[in-house]
């Protein structure tokens, strides 16, 4: 039986190559690490982070099916909320943006962690890809206000003042 926690350390290994060694070396070894766990089965954290790698290395649409083979299959946790994103950023890429609003406007309404300011960023691009930048706006705004050391109070609501406005 394969100890997870190791394999955990040595996936933290290859991603550290990101960016250090050519982008179809990465991915291979993306590739290899993750059969080590799939047993030729479909597996949701491999899918996922073959999905990883090929966003990280702009094949966004080889991405997209594995995430949305990760999420079918079961990924749970921080990874799934990480899949939402990912995949929303990854179909926006891919030029289908209302999809991509429709994902992350689920994930806000619905989850919250460390992880809400990355999903406004991305719902805010995606709402920007189809020109409804008061809105987009907004949400960088919210994210903001949280991390000022001042002015947090009225930062927050002018950016709920702008989507009042529309």
């Amino acid at each position: 039986m394969m100890d997870f926690q190791l394999w955990e350390e040595e996936l933290k290994t290859i991603w550290n190559q990101l960016g250090k060694i050519p982008d179809t070396d990465f991915i291979d070894r993306i590739k290899t690490h993750t059969d080590k766990i799939t047993d030729d089965q479909p597996n949701a954290i491999a899918d996922f982070e073959k999905a990883c790698a090929y966003d990280s290395t702009g094949f966004e649409k080889n991405a997209e099916p594995l995430y949305r083979s990760a999420l079918e299959t079961g990924l749970s946790g921080l990874r799934r909320r990480r899949a939402r994103i990912q995949l929303a950023s990854t179909l926006r890429n891919n030029g289908k943006f209302h999809e991509s609003i429709e994902i992350l406007r689920e994930e806000k309404e619905n989850y919250s962690d460390e992880l809400n300011d990355a999903v406004n960023a991305f719902l805010a691009l995606s709402l920007s890809s189809v020109n409804n930048d008061k809105e987009a706006l907004s949400l960088v705004l919210e994210s903001l206000a949280a991390h000022l050391p001042r002015y947090n109070k009225s930062v927050y609501n002018y950016s709920k003042e702008l989507i009042k406005q529309n």
